[in-house]
């Protein structure tokens, strides 16, 4: 069998015009082209879906490229019993679960990670690291056309907020995958069953306690009162904030914040929630020195972000120092998140490092 083109290039469109049913035999005859447009369709959800489970976007592209080997490998076993998507998503779901079972992938940023001062006392200390990671909102864009079933809980954009995903990485790997498959795509308990090889009961017993758990964890309703996005008021409040912390005004940034907010700094189980807790952490460690950061404009998970780069006195280059992501309640920030990681950025389509 001839080896598999890159997915997700574009090729020749000898087969454009073909039916599915045409493409997957021809993909079974060993025609890779075929097998590139039958699956083409669903990589980026497919991708999307890996994050949700797995919490890294580095690692969903892994898993995704897995995931089409896998089905490459193995199209001929395909007996059609169930839709090439369902199908796609049974390999997906379960070499994420594998990956979750070795817990051998983790961000490299948390092993590298030095603070330069000593950090105050949280308000919440984890467990255990979070292994979240943001996910760049130019990916997201490319699936914005498929919609959720009826039977869906969450729309896509409260699928990928970081609230919602951060809730969904402290569920077991497998009540992860069965909420995400049921209440976010929309597959029917028996499909789910189908895709996990378990029981219709043992699927309706694991979304019954993943649901109870991500209701405790997840903030109220008045996430849909955050402004829409690139709105005005959004505009207004990243621009207030942006001006706030080049300038080092602590006090501009906390007055921006709701009462209850929570400072969070992933993969570091580490949180600070309210003005005080959160005005000693900016005031005494991340903008300690005064105004030394420069923001650049993105957006992650649907919500506003930024690459951060700090000044270098002793040259005209500044350095990546991570990522920002903001996350609002009516006309105030509710959440402010700080990715540690400089392997982020280039994620995102930003430099390592710019010049002043």
């Amino acid at each position: 069998m001839r080896g598999i083109p890159p997915i997700g290039e574009p090729g020749a469109s000898a087969h454009a015009r073909r039916s599915a049913g045409d493409l997957l035999a021809l993909a079974r005859s060993g025609d890779g082209e075929a097998f590139r447009e039958l699956v083409e369709p669903y990589r980026r959800e497919l991708q999307v879906h890996c994050y949700r489970i797995l919490g890294s976007v580095q690692d969903a592209e892994d898993l995704l490229q897995e995931t089409l080997l896998a089905a490459w490998r193995g199209i001929g076993g395909y007996a059609e019993r169930a839709s090439v998507r369902t199908w796609l998503y049974r390999i997906a779901t379960n070499r994420c679960l594998n990956a979750l079972r070795a817990d051998a992938r983790r961000p490299p940023g948390y092993a590298a990670y030095q603070p330069e001062v000593p950090l105050p006392e949280p308000s919440r200390l984890r467990a255990e690291p979070s292994w979240l990671e943001p996910y760049p909102d130019v990916l997201l864009d490319e699936i914005a056309d498929r919609l959720p079933g009826p039977e869906a809980r969450y729309e896509i954009r409260e699928s990928v907020s970081l609230a919602f995903l951060a809730a969904l990485q402290r569920l077991p790997p497998r009540q992860r995958a069965v909420l995400v498959l049921r209440d976010v795509l929309a597959f029917r308990a028996v499909e789910v069953a189908e895709i996990l090889a378990t029981t219709e009961n043992a699927v309706t017993g694991a979304l019954k306690r993943a649901r109870a758990a991500l209701a405790h964890e997840l903030p109220g309703p008045d996430r849909e009162s955050a402004p829409l996005p690139d709105s005005p008021e959004e505009r207004r409040i990243v621009d207030d904030f942006v001006r706030a912390f080049e300038a080092g005004d602590v006090d501009a940034i906390v007055a921006m914040m709701t009462d209850d907010a929570w400072l969070t700094m992933p993969p570091l189980p580490l949180e600070y929630q309210g003005p005080d807790a959160i005005r000693n952490f900016l005031a005494t460690v991340a903008l300690r020195n005064g105004p030394r950061y420069v923001l650049v404009p993105t957006r992650a998970n649907g919500q506003p972000a930024f690459g951060c780069y700090v000044r270098d006195p002793r040259t005209p280059i500044m350095h990546a120092h991570g990522v920002l992501v903001l996350t609002l309640t009516g006309g105030r920030i509710s959440v402010l998140t700080r990715f540690i990681d400089n392997s982020l950025l280039p994620v995102f389509g930003l430099p390592r490092s710019l010049r002043a």
